[in-house]
């Protein structure tokens, strides 16, 4: 598996200029519980690599709570044949460490 890690001051940066589609892996109560603004939900659990939403000209990037499912997804997306392999490394958790901001419920 090839793979891509981005620490998440570059995807803060990245994401702030539009240049990249983040997407959360986690589960639906974890996305609702705690995320970063702009990130879309699309759950591990019902991962279809083929229902992706269209990036748009961006880069794909995933994440999760601490690196694990999103490099799955990564793996998953490869096995569909699609050229995706970033990801946020560390996750939700390193994102927080780095001292930035979430929006929780």
């Amino acid at each position: 598996m090839k793979l891509q890690e981005l620490d998440a001051p570059d995807v803060n940066r990245r994401l702030a200029r539009g240049e990249i589609l983040l997407i959360d892996v986690r589960e639906p109560a974890e996305f609702a519980a705690e995320r970063i603004a702009g990130a879309i939900s699309f759950p591990l659990s019902s991962f279809d690599a083929t229902k992706l939403p269209d990036p748009a000209g961006k880069a794909v990037v995933f994440h999760c709570g601490i690196g694990k499912r999103s490099m799955m997804a990564v793996n998953l997306c490869q096995q569909a044949g699609l050229p995706l392999d970033t990801h946020l490394s560390g996750g939700l958790q390193a994102w927080k460490a780095a001292g930035l901001p979430t929006i929780s419920s």
